[in-house]
């Protein structure tokens, strides 16, 4: 027979796994694909569109939506652009503790006056990332990014990777949205991790 004692911690224990699944059920769901469990996102240190060193970890605090692409890109870098900018309007306010880093896969065209100018044509506060070709390799390798150069000459392309890494204030790698989601769906996502 059981003592009341082991019959109350089991009673207790049982409460605590039903209020813990039913916490995990109300918790709001990411709209992108979540990392689980979340792992810290690789720092780096590039040459910043603003003049300055870029690394990741300058942002510890902020929400930061990390893209990769460059500045000739004709279709999806300008639409992911132009989708992460709206997405800053929708937060409002809350927006100033959100980041937006794009870094890119040209080093041969995309230095740091470029993409300050390319950047700003979206959101004065995007920041763009650029370096070495060897730099820049190991920042893709990290995070898993793909990019092949297409074409000779000056009218070269590349085709990359076009998802986006959502990362949280404590800088661990939260979420990844795929190309052509809706500026709503980020704004969904951000105001979650600017929560958390």
């Amino acid at each position: 027979m059981r003592s009341p004692r082991s019959s109350r911690s089991s009673w207790i224990t049982a409460a605590l796994l039903v209020a813990a699944a039913a916490a995990r059920a109300a918790a709001p769901e990411l709209r992108a694909g979540s990392f689980d469990p979340p792992r810290q996102a690789p720092d780096f240190a590039l040459s910043g569109s603003n003049g300055s060193e870029l690394r990741l970890s300058q942002f510890a605090g902020k929400v930061v939506l990390l893209a990769f692409g460059f500045t000739s890109c004709p279709e999806v870098c300008p639409t992911t652009l132009a989708t992460l900018a709206e997405a800053r309007k929708k937060l409002g306010e809350r927006a100033r503790d959100v980041q937006v880093v794009y870094v890119t896969v040209d080093p041969e065209r995309d230095d740091a006056a470029r993409m300050r100018g390319y950047l700003a044509g979206f959101d004065t506060t995007f920041i763009g990332g650029t370096g070495s070709a060897e730099k820049l390799a190991a920042v893709r390798k990290d995070y898993g990014v793909s990019a092949e150069k297409r074409g000779t000459g000056p009218d070269y392309s590349y085709a990359h990777s076009s998802f986006t890494y959502l990362i949280d204030r404590r800088g661990s790698l939260r979420a990844l949205m795929p190309y052509g989601r809706s500026a709503e769906d980020y704004a969904h996502d951000v105001a979650i991790l600017l929560e958390k």
